[in-house]
This record gives C-alpha cells, sequence and structure tokens, in this order.
C-alpha cells in the first residue's frame, strides 16, 4: 500500500526550506506526498532580498475543495510547518479535521514555527490558535523549547493536551559534553494491549556547527514522519536515523559552503543551502552517528 503525505509548507524557487526540504526526501524514501505551498518565495527571507506571495485561507479551501470533488482526499500524514497568518492555520486545522475522520488512522506531523532564543518570528496572535486547536488535532509535535513552553511547560502536559509523540528539538539543556552539543528531547505515549499506556523518552546530544542553516527543521518534521512509520513503537531509532540524517546533510553542506566561501570568509545564505540532492543515500540509508540515551 502507498503511504500519502499531505504537506501545507513555504515553498522556495531557489533553496531549500518548508516543502523544498520535505518533498524530495520523503520522496526518496517511498512516500507521495501532496504539497501545497502556504507561499512562494523566490528564496529564504535570510537572502538580502526576496519576493514572491502569499497564500490566504480562502485560497487553501480552494486547492482543498478541488482534491475533494476529485475524491483524492485519502491521506495517512498530514504536515505541517511556518505559518504567519491566524485563519489560514485554523483553515489547516479543519481541513486536518476532516482527514481524520475519512482516515481515523491519519497522522498529523506539526512542526510549530514560532520564534527561538526567546523571541517570536510569527505575529502573537498565532500563538492561541496553535496552543488551543492545533496541538489538539495534532499527533507528532516538533517544537523546539522556547516554543515548547509557549505551548506548554513540559512535555508530560504537551502528551495531555493531545501528541502522542513530542520531540524538543533543541533545549537550553547543559550537555556533560559541553556548550558545543546540543540537547534534544523527545518523548512517546504508547497503548498496551492490556489498555494502559506507557511512555518512552529519550535524549540525544548533537554537535553544534558554527554556521546558520534555513529548512533543517522542515528537514527534522520530515525524517521524523518517515522513520516513525518504518519504527512506530521505537522512539529510539526513529530519533537517531532523523538526527543522522541531519547530521549528514549539514555537514556536507558546511563543507560545500566553506570551500565555496574561501579561507577566512563567512558563507553566503545561498552557499548554506543545504545540499539535498547530493545527500540522497545518507537520506535512504543513515549512517547512525547520534546514539539516543532512554532515559
Amino acid at each position: 500500500m502507498e503511504c500519502r503525505v499531505l504537506s501545507v509548507q513555504s515553498h522556495v524557487v531557489r533553496g531549500y526550506v518548508g516543502n523544498k526540504s520535505a518533498t524530495f526526501p520523503l520522496q526518496v524514501l517511498g512516500f507521495e506526498v501532496d504539497s501545497i505551498n502556504s507561499v512562494q518565495f523566490s528564496n529564504h527571507t535570510g537572502y538580502a532580498h526576496w519576493k514572491g506571495q502569499v497564500l490566504t485561507a480562502d485560497e487553501l479551501n480552494v486547492l482543498y475543495e478541488g482534491i475533494k470533488l476529485n475524491n483524492v482526499n485519502h491521506y495517512d500524514y498530514v504536515l505541517t510547518g511556518y505559518t504567519r497568518d491566524t485563519s489560514f492555520l485554523e483553515t489547516v486545522v479543519d481541513i486536518v479535521q476532516e482527514l481524520k475522520r475519512l482516515n481515523p488512522k491519519l497522522v498529523y506531523v506539526c512542526d510549530p514555527v514560532m520564534g527561538d532564543q526567546g523571541s517570536m518570528y510569527v505575529p502573537e496572535n498565532i500563538l492561541p490558535v496553535y496552543r488551543d486547536k492545533v496541538v489538539a488535532v495534532a499527533d507528532i509535535l516538533t517544537p523546539n523549547q522556547f516554543e515548547g513552553s509557549l505551548l506548554s511547560q513540559v512535555m508530560d502536559l504537551l502528551h495531555q493536551m493531545g501528541p502522542d509523540m513530542v520531540v524538543l528539538t533543541s533545549t537550553d539543556l547543559i550537555s556533560p559534553h559541553g556548550d558545543q552539543f546540543l540537547v534534544a528531547l523527545g518523548s512517546q505515549k504508547m497503548v498496551r494491549a492490556d489498555g494502559t499506556t506507557s511512555t518512552q523518552k529519550i535524549r540525544m546530544e548533537m554537535p553544534k556547527v558554527d554556521a546558520v542553516f534555513v529548512g533543517t527543521g522542515d528537514l527534522f518534521a520530515a525524517m521524523l514522519l518517515a522513520w516513525t512509520h518504518h519504527h512506530p513503537k521505537d522512539l529510539k531509532a526513529a530519533c537517531e536515523k532523523t538526527v543522522s540524517v541531519l547530521h549528514h546533510v549539514i555537514k556536507r553542506t558546511i563543507t560545500y559552503a566553506n570551500k565555496m566561501a574561501g579561507p577566512g570568509k563567512r558563507p553566503s545564505p545561498a552557499q548554506l543551502e543545504l545540499r539535498m540532492v547530493q545527500s540522497k543515500k545518507d537520506i535512504e540509508y543513515p549512517a547512525i552517528v547520534v546514539e539516543a540515551i532512554v532515559l
């Protein structure tokens, strides 16, 4: 049986963010991906210049209605990322709820992109929509620590709000290996055969890279979707493969970017675009370079 994903994210002509970061890796791993572009920009906004268009909630509804009229709105997964507009996000929730009625086994993977390092880069009025509506219908949530704290204080509370799996993609926790390592946490709630629940929790430590990459969060969410599909009851294996894919892509990207920039020069945003196509084999068969510790 084919596995089909509806991915509602941003799109760029040049580079890799949003749907451009998610679609190719998912297709490489055997998923059919239907993409709705929440924005269409020339490139990501980290460049000096960018141009483009933003999809409205009404336009999103029109696209979904077209899929629905042709009776091809059966999905196994929904994946969403960066959104700035409250009405657009509320429409996404309506679509997810309808798709779940059609397929109760559908899994909604949400990366609640709101901010980092203590500051928000989306309008503050979008937070209540995430907290009160999105989290309740999400099955897998991938916030960073700042986003997680905006939605709730701890992963156990996020579980109570809806999602069975929560992965904090970056935290302020101190690594025993020093400040050059980033700590991520994961938690998965599972139901046993007798109806009781258990929770698996893991911790991962990843070496930091001194550069600003765009699209890595989108790639992380897509790979977590893929590897939890292949390892539905093994959070440790799914996270190890997800993080290892990120490690290989980032390592290949920074090596290329430094070479292109030249000695002593910082790479430009264009040079730091993810080396996605060149990482195809690592996406398919990631060598495990980061081990998850079961807590």
